[in-house]
C-alpha cells in the first residue's frame, strides 16, 4: 500500500464503518488509539449529524480516522413491486404497533451535501459504498488532502475505482457481514459473489492499487492470510460489532454467539439490495419475496427493525453480521485490535521459512 496511506495507522487493521448506529465516534476512536484505523458510517445520516460524529471523535482522539459514504442510487426498482412487498409488510406493522415507512424517501442519502462538508472539514480518509465515485469527486477530495478508498466486489469494479483515480480498493468477499458493495444491483447475480481469498488474488492481478481486504475476517490468523495473499490491510466490522463500544443493540450483540441463530445469508428482506444477517424469522418470512428496491425497501422496513428493536426482539431486527460471526469476542475495541495483533504476529511466526523461527515447525 502506498505509504501515505499506511503511515496513518501502524497495524493492518482497519475497522469496518457499520451504518445503522454501529460505527459511533466511541467505537473509531479506540480502535485508532490502539494503532488500527477507526471509521465513521455517514450512511443514513444527515450531513450535520456526519459532522457532528467527526467533531465529537477529533475530540475523542487525535489519530487519523476515516469517514463512509453512500453513493446515490438511480431510479430502477418497480414501483408496483415495491407496493406488492408493502402489502405483505402490513402484518408485520400491525404486529409491531407501527406504520410502514414511505418508501420514496430519497435516493442520494444527502450526497452532495455530505460531500460539500468533507470538502470543508477534510478527514484522513473517505470511502465509499454502493458505486465508484467521478474522478471529479476522488480529485476535489484529493487537493483537500484526503485519502480515498472505494469497496468492490469483482476484479473489473476494481478496474473502475482504478481508473477514476482512487487511492486503494476495499476488496469485499462475500463473507462479509451488511451490504455488499456492488457497483450495480443485478438480481441475476444474487448468491454468486467471490470468496475473500479469490477475489483479493483476482484484484491484485488486476489492479496495480493498494488493496484492503474485507469478509468475513474474525482473528489475526485471517488477517495474516490476507495479507500473504496480497491485501496491504484487513478490515473487520463483525469483529468490532460485540465490542464495549459498538453502538450495536445488545440484542444483535447477544445474537452473534447465541445457538438460536446458527447461519448467515444474504437477503434483500431488510433493504432491497443484498445483506448478509443472521437468519431469523423476518428474513426466512420475507426475504424470498423482496424485490431489488434499494433504498425504497429500507425506507418501507425502517419503522418495523425500530419497533423490534424497542421490544428487543431479534426475530424482527436485521441482525447484519458476517459468516465468522461466531467467532466474535466480547473485548473493549482498543483491546480487540491488541490480540489481533498478536495473533498476526504468531501466525507470521508459523510460517514455514520466516525468520522469526518458523522454518522447520
Amino acid at each position: 500500500m502506498s505509504s501515505a496511506l499506511t503511515d496513518l495507522f501502524p497495524l493492518p487493521i482497519v475497522q469496518a464503518p457499520m451504518a445503522g448506529g454501529v460505527s459511533v465516534p466511541r467505537l473509531a476512536a479506540a480502535v485508532s488509539e490502539a494503532g488500527g484505523l477507526g471509521f465513521l458510517a455517514a450512511g443514513y445520516k444527515t450531513a450535520d449529524g456526519m459532522y457532528q460524529e467527526i467533531k465529537q471523535l477529533r475530540g475523542l482522539t487525535s489519530r487519523p480516522f476515516g469517514v463512509n459514504v453512500f453513493l446515490p442510487q438511480p431510479e430502477t426498482a418497480d414501483p408496483a413491486a415495491v407496493g406488492v412487498y408493502a402489502h405483505q409488510l402490513a402484518g408485520e406493522a400491525a404486529w409491531y404497533g407501527t406504520e410502514l415507512g414511505d418508501p420514496d424517501s430519497g435516493r442520494d442519502d444527502g450526497f452532495d451535501a455530505k460531500l460539500a462538508v468533507l470538502l470543508d472539514n477534510p478527514v484522513p480518509v473517505v470511502s465509499f459504498h454502493f458505486g465508484c465515485p467521478s474522478r471529479e469527486v476522488l480529485d476535489a477530495l484529493r487537493r483537500a488532502g484526503t485519502l480515498t478508498l472505494v469497496t468492490a466486489t469483482t476484479a473489473d469494479e476494481a478496474r473502475a475505482v482504478e481508473r477514476a483515480g482512487a487511492d486503494g480498493v476495499i476488496a469485499q468477499g462475500v463473507e462479509a457481514g451488511g451490504h455488499q458493495g456492488t457497483h450495480r444491483d443485478v438480481p441475476e447475480t444474487d448468491g454468486s459473489g467471490l470468496g475473500l481469498l479469490t477475489l483479493v488474488a483476482q484484484v491484485r492481478e488486476a489492479v496495480s492499487l493498494p488493496v484492503v481486504a474485507a469478509g468475513g475476517l474474525m482473528r489475526g490468523g485471517q488477517i495474516a492470510a490476507v495479507l500473504a495473499a496480497g491485501a496491504s490491510a484487513a478490515q473487520l466490522g463483525t469483529a468490532f460489532l460485540a465490542t464495549d463500544e459498538s453502538g450495536a443493540h445488545d440484542v444483535h450483540k447477544r445474537a452473534l454467539t447465541d445457538p438460536l441463530f446458527v447461519r448467515t445469508e444474504l437477503t434483500r428482506a431488510f433493504s432491497g439490495r443484498p445483506a448478509r444477517g443472521l437468519v431469523n424469522r423476518f428474513l426466512r418470512e420475507h426475504g424470498r419475496y423482496a424485490p431489488a428496491a434499494y433504498p425504497d425497501v429500507h425506507h418501507l422496513t425502517a419503522p418495523l427493525r425500530a419497533a423490534a428493536a424497542r421490544a428487543g426482539d431479534a426475530q424482527g431486527m436485521a441482525l447484519w453480521a458476517g459468516q465468522g460471526h461466531r467467532m466474535a469476542r466480547e473485548l473493549p475495541a482498543g483491546r480487540l485490535v491488541e490480540v489481533l495483533a498478536d495473533e498476526l504476529a504468531a501466525a507470521v511466526t508459523k510460517v514455514p521459512g520466516h525468520p522469526a523461527g518458523g522454518a522447520g515447525r
